[in-house]
């Protein structure tokens, strides 16, 4: 008795990995015939492809829809599929991105600095959101969470134009004018004859 339950176990455990290969070649297939038709622009082969073995519970699968969704103009569709993949990573940074790439598309704000905000909650010190925060600031005329951002990235980045010349002008709008002078000249290694950082120091007393 014990050895047919043994053997009973045995087949199932086998027929239970057999069906879980088949499965993983399938998924594998469909990727790779997805890619394919990406490759040569056909992005409705391309979709239907991973329609044809999408499972909502599988983050790969929801990353991939999310980005055909995106590279479609289906950006509502997008944010719904960068969603799910957020829902099963997440700390995932490349999923929120993916979604903040949708969510501006449509105008979001809201949703996009509320998906910058989670990111750096886990990575406080990835450059491209912190740059990007600091111009939401900016732009919002909070120059002093601009430059908390900004100073994150120029940090790393000492000698990046885009990053300097926004500490410069932020500094500037501050009323930190001796800074800003010497942030407006370390542009003009970067950038010689800089129309921007010549502005800023024609404005410098």
């Amino acid at each position: 008795m014990d050895i047919l339950k043994k053997m009973i176990t045995i087949c199932l455990l086998w027929l239970t990995i057999s069906a879980h290969s088949q499965e993983f070649e399938t998924q594998l297939k469909a990727f790779e015939l997805s890619y394919t038709a990406e490759n040569y622009g056909n992005y409705s082969e391309a979709i239907k492809a991973m329609k044809d073995v999408y499972r909502e519970d599988n983050y790969e699968m929801n990353l991939r829809m999310g980005w055909l969704s995106y590279s479609t103009l289906q950006y509502a569709e997008a944010c719904n599929f960068y969603q799910k993949s957020i829902q099963l990573r997440p700390l995932s940074v490349e999923a929120r991105l993916g979604f903040v790439n949708a969510a501006t598309a449509l105008g979001n704000w809201s949703q996009v600095e509320a998906q910058y905000l989670e990111i750096l909650k886990t990575n406080p010190t990835i450059t491209t959101v912190n740059y990007r925060m600091g111009l939401i600031c900016y732009n919002r005329l909070d120059y002093s969470a601009a430059l908390k951002y900004f100073n994150v990235t120029l940090n790393q980045y000492p000698f990046d134009y885009d990053t300097a010349i926004m500490v410069a002008w932020t500094e500037f709008y501050l009323g930190k004018l001796r800074e800003a002078k010497i942030m407006f000249q370390k542009v003009l290694f970067m950038k010689p004859n800089d129309t921007s950082a010549l502005q800023g120091l024609s404005l410098i007393k």
